[in-house]
């Protein structure tokens, strides 16, 4: 239930909405979580704003986004959308941390003291809450709070548009697009309005990655993070309305309880320490994850929780 959680939560949704139910490849996902966080940075400490006003500017940016990564691309093939999503992610995230644009983004270190005005409105007071060993203090408590109000309303927001005629235009695309076309539909601005929502629902993960940690960092939003949502979502269950949520805390407990389990199994007194280096954990970690992953795309690829009828996409 940690922010991790609940960031891979509100983005993996934000991604249903693109992969899930409009089968679009989007493979830089991350970009509309850095774009988020930095332009609600960039609005408190560049523009003045207060922040209820500068979280519209991340939001807006995402918009933004969306609209230059879309118009180029939704009509061509869906791998178009896939390269250039992935080379933009990583664009932004370059520039965002260069010495061109320093004075702006703060460079590689980021942009601090921003995020002061969402921690004095926390409501809780001082302490640490929880139970047994699991425990949080006010400030982190305040950042899940608002983290999984969010994941509430973006849960109940595609539960309605998903049902609504709109989400059935969306599956309609996603299964066949020439079909929709045919039906009199603008299989393009659906798409379009597809990348939108699901970039906005993103901008919010990247929001609360940066409540947490009290400055915008570049170096949070690398692209590794993109398939982490997407391990996340698969293995919930994609076009399923609480699939998202479910995969991603499954995903962070495993990821968490693996690195766990391998650093107690190479401690110095252990028979695995002579195989093994400490150095090598992290990527042990993930290629058991990987390995995970790539099973479960064989033998139940529509998720833990998904239908197999849904886990359908039209590349043409």
């Amino acid at each position: 239930i940690g922010v991790p959680a609940v960031a891979y939560a509100l983005a993996a949704i934000g991604l249903n909405i693109h992969f899930g139910y409009t089968g679009l490849l989007n493979f830089g996902h991350v970009a509309f979580m850095l774009v988020g966080a930095y332009g609600t940075a960039i609005g408190v400490t560049e523009m003045g704003l207060p922040l209820p006003l500068a979280v519209l500017i991340g939001v807006a940016g995402a918009v933004l986004l969306a609209l230059l990564l879309g118009l180029p691309t939704l009509r061509l093939r869906a791998e178009y959308l896939a390269i250039v999503t992935i080379s933009v992610a990583e664009i932004l995230r370059i520039a965002v941390r260069s010495q061109s644009f320093e004075e702006v983004t703060g460079g590689p270190s980021g942009i601090g003291g921003w995020a002061r005005g969402f921690y004095d409105i926390n409501p809780i007071p001082s302490g640490r809450y929880g139970i047994g060993s699991i425990t949080f203090n006010e400030s982190e408590l305040w950042v899940l709070a608002f983290g999984w109000t969010l994941i509430v309303l973006e849960i109940l927001l595609v539960r309605l548009l998903v049902r609504s005629p709109w989400g059935r235009l969306l599956r309609a695309v996603r299964d066949d697009e020439e079909v929709a076309r045919s039906l009199g539909k603008n299989v393009f601005r659906i798409k379009l309005q597809s990348l939108v929502l699901g970039g906005v629902l993103a901008a919010f993960g990247g929001m609360v990655l940066a409540f947490d940690a009290s400055f915008a960092d570049p170096d949070l939003y690398k692209s590794i993070l993109t398939f982490f949502i997407y391990t996340a979502l698969i293995l919930g269950g994609p076009a399923t309305v609480l699939g998202p949520l479910a995969g991603a805390m499954i995903f962070w407990f495993i990821l968490q309880s693996l690195d766990t389990l391998l650093r107690q199994s190479v401690s110095p007194d252990s028979w695995a320490s002579a195989f093994i280096d400490q150095s090598d954990l992290g990527a042990i970690r993930f290629a058991i994850v990987g390995l995970a992953l790539m099973a479960l795309l064989v033998y139940r690829p529509q998720g833990l929780f998904g239908d197999p009828e849904e886990v359908t996409i039209d590349d043409r």
